[in-house]
């Protein structure tokens, strides 16, 4: 059964300050997000949905208005509090794919494990479970440099799945890979979404990668201009 109130964004406001000019981020956001959804943050550089992204997974808090995860507001969290959240809650992946040099595969996808109090062989044992769950058992023992891009792409996702996460945030997951590659990824994150049941949120700026998700939230100048679901478009919140 779908939480409807598993991701709450209230009237969220982000901004910096760049010399004597206010940058807003993000002006009065608000959603709500089901367990269970894939959801693309759709827009150009600077429109916002990095920033939303990063408040969703605890990398940032908001100036303004509140972000509450499966009814904990992490809008006024603590640097532990949130550290926790990450951790635990969790999974991160990313454009560059941010993976360890001299770390084998496997070893990449254990290192958020190592923050838990989990011994070194059950980490490796998890890290070999999660590379399974993206077909990459094959490739445990290569390096980064040994790995095509969507391979090193589908680490980032195992490693991304090892702690067990409610929530996968995926920051242009496509955005360094060609075509075809960028569909197979597609491919993988929506069978981790129906066979796993995690909700995923991806920011994008191409159009044909948001049309492989359930729903398309599209931003504009830090504001919410469309959000509709994806299988029949029927708008459900547009501003």
């Amino acid at each position: 059964m779908q939480d409807q109130d598993f991701i709450i964004v209230n009237d969220v406001k982000r901004y910096y300050k760049i010399g004597d000019e206010i940058v807003h981020a993000l002006d009065g956001v608000s959603l709500k997000i089901p367990s269970g959804q894939f959801v693309a943050l759709l827009g150009p550089s600077g429109s916002g949905k990095s920033t939303l992204l990063n408040m969703i997974g605890g990398l940032d808090t908001p100036n303004e208005g509140h972000i509450t995860i499966s009814g904990q507001d992490l809008s006024e969290a603590s640097d532990k509090v949130l550290s926790s959240y990450r951790n635990s809650s969790v999974g991160f992946v990313f454009q560059a794919f941010n993976l360890l040099p001299s770390y084998t595969a496997q070893e990449n996808v254990a290192v958020p494990l190592i923050f838990s109090r989990m011994g070194k062989k059950e980490r490796l044992e998890r890290a070999k479970d999660a590379l399974e769950a993206v077909h990459m058992p094959h490739r445990m023992t290569h390096r980064p440099n040994e790995l095509s891009g969507g391979e090193r792409q589908r680490v980032s996702i195992a490693r991304a799945l090892v702690v067990n996460p409610k929530i996968i945030i995926a920051d242009e997951p496509t955005g360094s890979l060609d075509t075809k590659t960028g569909n197979h990824i597609m491919d993988l994150l929506q069978e981790l979404n129906e066979k796993k049941h995690i909700t995923l949120v991806i920011a994008t700026h191409d159009l044909s990668v948001a049309q492989r998700v359930q729903r398309i939230i599209r931003l504009t100048d830090g504001k919410i201009v469309e959000d509709y679901m994806n299988d029949n478009n029927q708008t459900v919140g547009a501003k």
